[in-house]
């Protein structure tokens, strides 16, 4: 990933909240000459190596999955994103911009199909997407043979962590003034992209933060 030294982030605690904050993920292999891409939510066990390892599981009927064991593969995970208008700078000479966060986290696939640590992803799945949920869901809830039937439709695979990097691009290498009159521009936006960027700009701007 191109990341000019003013939006490099390599605090490795950071990099970890940013992926289980967003854990949805986009999975990118090569299956031959091919490149292959799936995109789907990912676990992360922090205390898994030196980087963490990333979790998850995939259906058989993906063929991604047949060409991965024991391959490199890369996981991005996406923050939220803005386009930036050249008007909230206020001054001649700017141009459009688009502020973004990602995080890009690299590692060796290890397929799991054992039933037994297949089960325990899964439900690994469901404690963390349940937990924030009123009545959590529980997996023992379900049948015995409609969990096996499961089981028997997925591969899961792990990705220890061998290389992660962190771009935050929100404007860092603009004077704090223009920095300024673009959050306050995003500000004047709808939705949870524009107001994410701006809550992230604001943080940059903040002693300690």
């Amino acid at each position: 990933m191109y990341t000019p030294s003013s939006f490099v982030v390599d605090n490795l605690a950071t990099l970890h909240s940013r992926i289980e904050e967003n854990s949805f993920a986009t999975l990118i292999t090569t299956n031959g000459d091919r490149p292959a891409a799936s995109h789907l939510p990912l676990l992360l066990d922090r205390d898994a190596g030196p980087n963490g390892t990333l979790i998850g599981h995939m259906a058989k009927a993906n063929p991604q999955w047949r060409e991965i064991a024991n391959t490199d593969a890369l996981a991005i995970f996406h923050g939220p994103h803005a386009y930036i208008s050249p008007g909230w700078f206020a001054e001649q000479n700017v141009v459009p911009t688009w502020n973004y966060v990602a995080v890009h986290a690299t590692g060796t696939v290890k397929l799991v199909e054992e039933p037994a640590a297949l089960l325990n992803i899964v439900r690994r799945y469901v404690q963390v997407y349940e937990s924030t949920m009123p009545k959590p869901w529980q997996l023992d809830s379900a049948e015995p043979d409609f969990i096996e039937s499961l089981l028997g439709a997925i591969i899961g695979f792990t990705i220890e962590i061998e290389s992660i990097e962190g771009k935050w691009k929100l404007n860092q290498n603009h004077s704090e003034e223009r920095r300024q009159r673009v959050i306050a521009g995003l500000r004047t936006q709808l939705g949870e992209n524009p107001s994410g960027i701006a809550e992230l700009m604001q943080a940059t701007l903040t002693p300690g933060i």
